[in-house]
């Protein structure tokens, strides 16, 4: 009997309690999840340009990830950098990273976001797996990372924050 596998990508910048709900809706709905954070992309580095908080720092980001993938029996996480992942004219690229995120996942039954417009990408580089929109509009938690990026008190970040 093969397992049912699923796939969670992101910035993570920062990981917030958005991303906690959608791996833990994932790891009950999947046998195993590979959950991964891209690092070095574009519009990571522009992000960086802008803001220097300790929680945005790829290490930080890492140690936070692991953590949390590590309460859940089913959930892995892998990163993959992007900087490998750019056009010959300096773009990032997600069919470049397409291969890449094949390594860690070769077959995936859901792959998981709360963005409908990836629908489409997500059809063509996955299309054994069906995309699982969790909160689209984000009613369970009304946040994402450019929200809190926007946040100026350290407390009113912390409350989405994980």
């Amino acid at each position: 009997m093969s397992k049912i596998s699923g796939f969670f990508g992101g910035k993570f910048m920062p990981l917030h309690k958005g991303h906690l709900y959608c791996i833990d809706v994932a790891s009950k709905q999947c046998d195993r999840v590979v959950v991964i954070m891209f690092i070095n992309s574009d519009e990571e580095l522009e992000i960086l340009k802008e803001h220097d908080e300790a929680e945005l720092k790829v290490e930080n980001r890492i140690k936070q990830l692991e953590r949390v993938c590590s309460l859940y029996d089913n959930v892995s996480f892998y990163i993959i950098d992007d900087a490998f992942c750019r056009t010959k004219e300096g773009i990032n690229d997600w069919n470049l990273e397409t291969p890449l995120v094949r390594e860690h996942v070769p077959h995936m039954d859901y792959v998981y976001s709360s963005e409908p417009s990836y629908g489409e990408y997500f059809s063509k580089a996955y299309p054994e797996a069906t995309h699982v929109i969790v909160d689209e509009k984000r009613v369970n938690y009304p946040i994402s990372g450019t929200l809190i990026r926007a946040m100026k008190l350290l407390e009113e970040k912390e409350k989405w924050m994980v």
